[in-house]
């Protein structure tokens, strides 16, 4: 199955938990009798703003035997290893991804996203998201993005000299991802990667100075602690969240034919990677 991309993560990923990572999806491709054609690093550390003690988020889909999959009794679609103080490996079966893809969750169109990978068949991955650029729905997307920015900023901006710092970018990359989308107008979908999103959008250059400056402080401690938010991101935040409340109530728009192709990607894939019985 596996034509797997060779992996060049960051010096500050730590070799024993990779290797632990690893042992985890070669175990739960054998207990669980799966294949797994993606698996990647779905957090801080793929968003790119880890701090020194952020945890590891490893993501992966799956696919059963065709007599497990094809069957009136199917197991549970997400198989979960588990917890850590520093380890969570939990996946979805590609059923479970679709569906949800459709839906509108972006957490799928991230993972297939993510420059951190564990393990990955190319071709499906590459398939997987020319099938995403199809079907995604872009009001949906936004919707998706505003709710993860508001749960955050309508706190903070209540408060905006007293915010547990670390959090702020937990608002800040949905809100840029926001801002992209408005940017590209014929887009559904939007880099997971901060930094990247920050690259592909207009940002006055004291918005950027007081990004880079947090983020490198994230970089370098394990608790940023509670503070004011820097003028220029509060600026940009005031700015910007009205804006972006256009996204809240989007309506979904599915595109003519989405069942279908997903149908037939579900079909094919399912056939394609299920593990011998």
């Amino acid at each position: 199955m596996a034509d797997l991309i060779d992996r060049h993560f960051p010096a500050s990923m730590d070799p024993a938990i990779v290797a632990e990572i690893d042992s985890r999806l070669a175990d739960v491709a054998r207990r669980h009798h799966v294949s797994i054609p993606l698996a990647v690093e779905s957090g801080s550390r793929a968003w790119g703003f880890p701090s020194p003690d952020s945890d590891y988020d490893c993501r992966f889909v799956f696919v059963r035997a065709a007599s497990e999959t094809f069957t009136l009794f199917p197991e549970r679609d997400v198989i979960e290893m588990p917890l850590t103080s520093i380890l969570d490996v939990n996946g979805w079966e590609l059923s479970k991804a679709l569906k949800l893809l459709l839906k509108g969750n972006v957490v799928v169109v991230e993972w297939l996203t993510s420059p951190l990978t564990y393990q990955c068949d190319t071709t499906f991955r590459e398939a997987f998201a020319k099938l995403a650029d199809q079907v995604a729905d872009r009001a949906l997307t936004g919707r998706h993005y505003y709710h993860l920015a508001a749960n955050h900023l309508e706190r903070f901006l209540a408060t905006p000299e007293r915010v547990p710092l670390k959090k702020l970018f937990y608002a800040l990359r949905p809100l840029m991802a926001l801002k992209w989308l408005d940017e590209n107008p014929n887009s559904a979908i939007a880099p997971m990667n901060f930094p990247t999103l920050c690259a592909g959008v207009t940002l006055e250059p004291a918005v950027v100075g007081a990004i880079d400056e947090l983020m490198a402080r994230k970089a370098e401690t394990r608790e940023l602690g509670e503070g004011e938010i820097p003028a220029p991101i509060r600026a940009f935040l005031a700015a910007e969240y009205p804006r972006a409340q256009t996204w809240r109530d989007g309506a979904e728009a599915r595109r003519p034919g989405s069942e279908r192709l997903l149908d037939d990607f579900w079909r094919e894939w399912s056939h394609r990677l299920a593990p011998s019985n």
